[in-house]
This record gives structure tokens, C-alpha cells and sequence, in this order.
């Protein structure tokens, strides 16, 4: 499957899965795959929680979703996360 390729390292998301994606959270492709300026500091409302926590909670508390789908879309999320954060920055 696409998580266990993203898991193990041997593969990224495909254009499909990235579509997937881009409809579930409403968002243009271009808007995700856009690179922002070095200049621009992201805003960061819980400095002190690791973002996959925070993604995670926002999923849980979704009334759109039920349980077994916001833990897979939440863990989907934290693979993602792994494979695509900077090298050298701290994991979370």
C-alpha cells in the first residue's frame, strides 16, 4: 500500500493520492505544493504541541469523520509528516 511505501521510504504519495488529499482538505494542488519565501514565519497557535498532535486532535474532533477514519487519516498524516520535514528537524 501507499503508507507502508511512505513508511518504509521506499515511495511518496502519487499524483492520485496527492489529489486525494488536496479534495479531502479543500485546497487547490498548487496551494499545497507551493514553496513559501524564506522570509515569511508560519503561525504557530501551539508552540508548545508537536503539529501532529494538533493535526490529530483537529481530526478526531471532526463530526464529518468517525473514529477509525480520522486515526487513519491521522496517521496517514504523521508518516507524511516524517517523510517530508526538513532534514534535521526535530520529529514529532
Amino acid at each position: 500500500s501507499t503508507l507502508s511505501r511512505i513508511e518504509n521510504g521506499t515511495g511518496r504519495p502519487d499524483a492520485d493520492n496527492i489529489a486525494r488529499l488536496t479534495q479531502w482538505l479543500d485546497m487547490p494542488v498548487d496551494r499545497l505544493m507551493k514553496k513559501q519565501s524564506a522570509d515569511v514565519e508560519p503561525v504557530i497557535y501551539y508552540p508548545h504541541e508537536p503539529v501532529t498532535d494538533i493535526v490529530s486532535a483537529h481530526l478526531r474532533a471532526d463530526k464529518n469523520l468517525n473514529a477509525e477514519t480520522a486515526e487513519a487519516l491521522s496517521e496517514l498524516f504523521r508518516v507524511a509528516y516524517q517523510q517530508f520535514a526538513k532534514p534535521g528537524a526535530k520529529r514529532k
